[in-house]
């Protein structure tokens, strides 16, 4: 019953989106972005979970704008957080799989906004790189001020980097974060400058040991330990717009929330299969945005993309992108201002370019904070800190290892590990299970998407190859 309620959503169309005010001149609005750790589209009780509790989200949800058919750029952590930071596939910056470390050589959103006079901070999970004082590839390099971090995913009484010094935490990470984060808020909010905050949570990600504040919930439930964990977050992202407007911050703050990946129940994915897959359930995600003093309000059903928060926040913010290599992501702010109501740049998805790393972020920083402790060097220098760094690793420009697909609403075309294609109409099929790759009729179609999704690998395999960079910074 429920896999046909979430069809049903999946075909509801674009309601209400009022036009908003982004007016030049304005002050420039603080920025929050909040991202789950393995939460689908179907996994909040504002799109229909049968029992799952999330009054936070349901609030700003009905608050603010909420995204339907919004897309993680990739079906896993690392990869998707990379085109956050970056408005890019995270393939071209050397992020096609978990484990892997951003390059250095990308402008980050954050070093977008730090050069605007914004400041920086970044709080819990990032999985992007070295949470090592002296890595080129920690959260100083990627332009943020101040940082506490794990390395991936972490859960109770987690090790965190703060700054580059390792903490034995005690409590639930979730708690710990936001905790870190409203610290942060609270000491620059009377500094006279916009402030940008990336909260990314450990959570739902297993081991699922936190719990929320009351009563058990969900005992006997399948995956209760994993939904039980989503009420946890709803509870943390709750006290964060409280704290907000106790701050007397909230008006005029962006509050973006969203998922890194589908969820890991295929029944609330948001579609076919679930994370790890790029089928609908493994990249369709819950997001709400909101912006309280540009009555920011509403609800599309246009596909989106977390490629698209780079060029869209700094649009928002007023600040104009200078030279920029390849964007795969646009400025999506006409949409939210309810003055366009299409989208008009396609959307290219690539899983399993490369395999992924493991990364155990507690395991690796209690190692580096025993090092630390003694005076010693670092347990993982230089490899872990240069990971990715420099590599520039040549692959034939025709590679097309993985899994593709090319989203041009309301069709995608997949191009399968085995060189096969399958073609769905997402409005009339959201589940892509009747492929129409060999139907007659949609074969001058097939043919020009095939083309289309031909040019865009080549030209990520250009962007992993370095091209994209000047050979004086390489």
């Amino acid at each position: 019953m429920y896999r046909i309620l979430l069809i049903l959503l999946f075909s509801l169309g674009a309601p209400r989106a009022p036009a908003i005010d982004l007016s030049p001149g304005a002050s420039p609005p603080h920025i929050i972005l909040v991202m789950a750790d393995d939460q689908g589209w179907g996994d909040t009780a504002y799109n229909g979970h049968p029992f799952v509790k999330t009054p936070a989200l349901d609030a700003m949800a009905r608050a603010g704008f909420v995204c339907d058919r919004f897309y993680a750029a990739a079906p896993v952590c690392s990869p998707t957080r990379a085109s956050v930071l970056s408005g890019r596939n995270p393939i071209r910056c050397k992020v096609p799989n978990h484990g892997r470390y951003m390059r250095p050589h990308e402008t980050t959103l954050a070093e977008h906004l730090k050069a605007a006079g914004y400041v920086t901070g970044i709080f819990g999970k990032v999985h992007l790189g070295s949470g090592q004082p002296e890595s080129p590839v920690n959260p100083s390099a990627m332009g943020f001020d101040e940082w506490v971090i794990g390395l991936n995913f972490f859960d109770m009484d987690p090790y965190l980097s703060r700054n580059g010094k390792v903490e034995h935490r005690k409590g639930k990470g979730s708690v710990i974060l936001v905790n870190d984060a409203l610290a942060f808020l609270e000491s620059h909010k009377a500094d006279g400058k916009p402030l940008f905050a990336v909260i990314w949570f450990p959570s739902p990600h297993d081991p699922h040991l936190e719990a929320p504040k009351g009563p058990a919930l969900y005992t006997g439930k399948p995956h209760a330990g994993y939904f039980r964990e989503i009420t946890l977050l709803d509870q943390q992202l709750g006290r964060l717009r409280s704290e907000l407007r106790r701050m007397g911050i909230a008006d005029n703050t962006i509050l973006w929330y969203s998922s890194d990946n589908g969820g890991l129940v295929r029944e609330s994915s948001g579609g076919r299969e679930r994370k790890g897959s790029i089928y609908e359930g493994g990249l369709r995600v819950p997001c709400i945005i909101e912006w309280p003093a540009r009555h920011l309000t509403g609800r599309t059903a246009i596909p989106l993309v977390s490629s698209d928060m780079l060029p869209t926040l700094c649009a928002m913010a007023g600040v104009t992108l200078g030279p920029q290599p390849p964007l795969d992501g646009m400025d999506i702010s006409p949409i939210l201002e309810g003055r366009v109501n299409t989208r008009v740049k396609p959307i290219g998805f690539w899983h399993l370019f490369q395999g992924g790393q493991s990364t155990w972020s507690d395991r690796i920083l209690k190692a580096i904070m025993e090092k630390q402790q003694a005076g010693a060097p670092p347990p993982h220098d230089p490899p872990r800190m240069q990971k990715d760094v420099n590599e520039f690793p040549q692959f034939d420009r025709n590679t097309t290892t993985g899994h593709s697909a090319w989203l041009d609403w309301p069709w995608k075309l997949h191009k399968l590990t085995t060189g096969s294609y399958e073609l769905y109409h997402l409005g009339k099929d959201p589940m892509e299970s009747s492929n129409l790759a060999k139907h007659p009729e949609q074969r001058e179609r097939l043919g020009q998407m095939q083309a289309a999704l031909g040019r865009w690998m080549r030209s990520v395999v250009d962007s992993i190859n370095g091209k994209d960079y000047p050979a004086s910074s390489r």
